[in-house]
């Protein structure tokens, strides 16, 4: 039975003629060297894996690299020999990241440890030689908030390590470095940005310079303040 009291068509509902909200900026920001202290040292004081918990944190401190691409990680994507990890993250992208050769070396003893023996073996582990899950991240964040509380207040999470690397690679490298760094391969934005890209080298040297331990790949470069 057809009504009259409701409208036929979106065109004709007064709920479709509002205008959308305006989305809410990203309070999101770039961590101050401070802040990133207290994090890694609140990460090392307490907790029942202080180790994998620490790993996390230096990897995604270094690479800038997504969760999902963190917890992708196998055996075969570690190269030792050339401090590189082999990152899989959205849209199927690939690429070969540079790590310092102290977190290669740490990555290789840790997911070895941990019972890792197939190429294809996770590379971030459980005590209990499980492979680690998303969930780890949350108990890590909320154990650090717990004792930062603005940590909780600002409602920090690992996505807040990324930006602040690629923010700070930015600043003192240039855009095509920080997009490389983080792994942008999409074409949206300005046609010239197609453009603009580095190398493996330009991307080595920016965390030899962020760490100030130096990289196989990189050019000597004064590290920037």
């Amino acid at each position: 039975m057809h009504s009259n009291e409701y409208p036929d068509t979106t065109a004709d509902s007064p709920a479709h003629r509002i205008g959308k909200p305006r989305r809410l900026p990203n309070t999101r920001r770039a961590l101050t060297p401070d802040e990133v202290s207290a994090i890694n040292a609140a990460a090392r004081s307490g907790g029942n894996d202080i180790i994998l918990d620490a790993l996390l944190l230096r990897l995604h401190t270094e690479t800038a690299c997504r969760r999902g691409g963190a917890l992708a990680l196998r055996l075969i994507d570690l190269d030792t020999d050339h401090a590189l990890i082999r990152l899989s993250e959205k849209g199927g992208t690939q690429r070969w990241q540079p790590i310092t050769p102290m977190l290669a070396g740490r990555l290789n003893d840790h997911a070895r440890a941990r019972g890792a023996v197939a190429p294809t073996d996770a590379l971030l582990r459980y005590r209990n030689g499980q492979p680690a899950t998303y969930r780890r991240y949350d108990l890590l964040w909320q154990r650090i908030g717990r004792q930062l509380p603005w940590v909780a207040v600002q409602g920090i999470t690992t996505h807040w390590l990324r930006h602040t690397t690629l923010t700070w690679v930015e600043r003192h490298f240039g855009y095509g470095v920080a997009r490389a760094y983080a792994g942008h391969t999409d074409r949206r934005g300005p046609a010239t940005t197609t453009y603009i890209k580095a190398d493996l080298s330009a991307v080595a040297t920016a965390l030899a310079a962020l760490t100030g331990r130096p990289h196989p790949l990189g050019t000597s470069t004064t590290t920037a303040g």
